[in-house]
């Protein structure tokens, strides 16, 4: 039956999904509510709106409603590129000598090189229809920035990116897209903000988070009329809109009646991961199927391996609602290293929740691993990962060649977020050998989780 399956799986325009999947109206046990700094009381769809769009403050706080129909304009906007292929990943079988069946959905077939621009257009959308003259946001490896700065110009809106100081400086070339694109960048954290000028203060030389970013980014657009930010991961508007990505993987596969064993996605704040696996964990939730899913994360940012399950700030600078989820501290910075996107210190409270219930589990792994695996599917399946998929790269060929070990013919589906072509810097120092892998000592993360809040 395997040689029967194209290489690439495509869905045809019209099967394109036409409404986003809400996983939290099919969880019993719901996340848990997001909480205002102050009061720690549970917030409102008002408490939110001068951050966030009302509908996107609207769908951040609805647990409830399990399908949320797509914008005409919004699916006119995917068809651009979107239905994206299902690959079965053949050449790496074979490298591999796997009896394994390995498939990838593969995310970066559009301009910003990754899954990103699903929920960029998405915010951007609704911010036009608001009336709003931009949007502020935050970004790490660069992926979102990217997106966002597309949808805002497809829009016609005002688009301000911090972007982690490390990663401006390892991707200028991703950061002159944004700029085409119309984006400002400003290296995070900058002086031109309150908390970028406190973070700079406490933390001198540093090389920024995503927790600065978003601090950054919030505080710019509460200060600016007409303005409003948007985010790339960790909340549930963005996991909401992400949920296309399997929606897509698993009506593909259904077509060739392929149900995947083993789900792998790599976590960072959430985002890939969550839209992968919303359909299949939705199954897993209504006692329909069960699926292993594993979650990929880097051994430098270890927030569901390494970290606890309280609640805690989404940013440094401790201007954001408390959410909980696993966390390594507001306050962590992580390592320089070429994780990129994955560099924040908390997970999505969605995922943070399905992890504790058992729905998925966690590993970790070095980056000089990663580029390891990230070379030879490059090889060997034609595409440059970005450092970011080839998180779950490496654990998709680690569980390939279990198979191997035991004879067993198991399916494996992970998420190929996006490309790699302005990550040379990292696959230089890779090859280079001079890629070093960096693990925070125990007491490194018990003190930063000493500053979480005690709620």
């Amino acid at each position: 039956m395997s040689q029967e399956i194209p290489y690439k799986i495509y869905l045809n325009e019209n099967e394109i999904p036409k409404q986003w999947y809400n996983v939290r109206a099919d969880m019993k046990n719901k996340p848990a509510p997001l909480l205002k700094p102050g009061t720690h009381e549970p917030l409102k769809v008002e408490d939110l709106e001068p951050i966030f769009c009302t509908e996107l403050a609207k769908q951040e706080l609805d647990d409830t409603t399990p399908y949320f129909d797509i914008p005409d304009e919004i699916k006119g906007f995917y068809k651009m590129y979107r239905p994206s292929p299902v690959v079965r990943a053949y050449c790496l079988e074979k490298a591999l000598g796997t009896p394994a069946h390995i498939y990838y959905k593969f995310e970066g077939n559009n301009t910003s090189g990754s899954h990103k621009l699903n929920s960029a257009i998405a915010q951007a959308y609704y911010a036009k229809q608001q009336g709003l003259k931009g949007v502020t946001t935050e970004t790490g490896a660069g992926q979102w920035g990217t997106a966002l700065s597309m949808a805002c110009a497809y829009f016609g809106l005002d688009c301000k990116v911090y972007m982690v100081k490390v990663s401006y400086e390892q991707k200028p070339f991703r950061r002159e897209v944004m700029r085409t694109y119309g984006a400002s960048v400003t290296p995070s954290p900058s002086m031109d903000t309150d908390i970028g000028r406190k973070i700079n203060e406490e933390f001198p030389g540093t090389t920024g988070s995503l927790g600065c970013a978003i601090s950054e980014a919030v505080e710019v657009a509460v200060k600016n009329p007409g303005y409003r930010y948007v985010l790339g991961s960790v909340l549930g508007q963005v996991l909401l809109h992400q949920s296309i990505i399997g929606l897509e993987a698993k009506a593909a596969l259904d077509k060739y009646n392929v149900k995947p064993d083993i789900i792998i996605g790599c976590a960072g704040g959430g985002s890939n991961l969550g839209g992968l696996i919303s359909p299949f964990v939705g199954q897993m939730l209504r006692g329909e199927e069960k699926y292993r899913i594993i979650a990929v994360e880097p051994a430098s940012c270890p927030s569901l391996t390494r970290g606890k399950y309280v609640y805690d700030f989404c940013d440094t600078g401790k201007v954001t609602p408390l959410a909980k989820m696993y966390t390594l501290g507001s306050g962590y910075i992580p390592a320089p290293n070429h994780a990129g996107g994955l560099r924040y210190h908390g997970m999505s409270s969605i995922v943070s929740q399905l992890y504790d219930d058992g729905y998925l589990e966690a590993t970790s792994v070095k980056q000089t691993d990663v580029f390891e695996a990230a070379e030879m599917f490059a090889r060997t399946e034609g595409i440059l990962p970005a450092p970011e998929s080839s998180h779950a790269i490496r654990v998709a060929i680690d569980e390939a060649m279990k198979c191997k070990e035991t004879g067993e013919e198991k399916n494996i589906l992970f998420g190929l977020t996006g490309t790699g072509y302005f990550d040379l810097v990292a696959y230089q120092k890779y090859n280079d050998g001079q890629m070093e892998d960096y693990i925070p000592t125990d007491e490194e993360i018990a003190a930063s989780l000493a500053k979480c809040p005690k709620i």
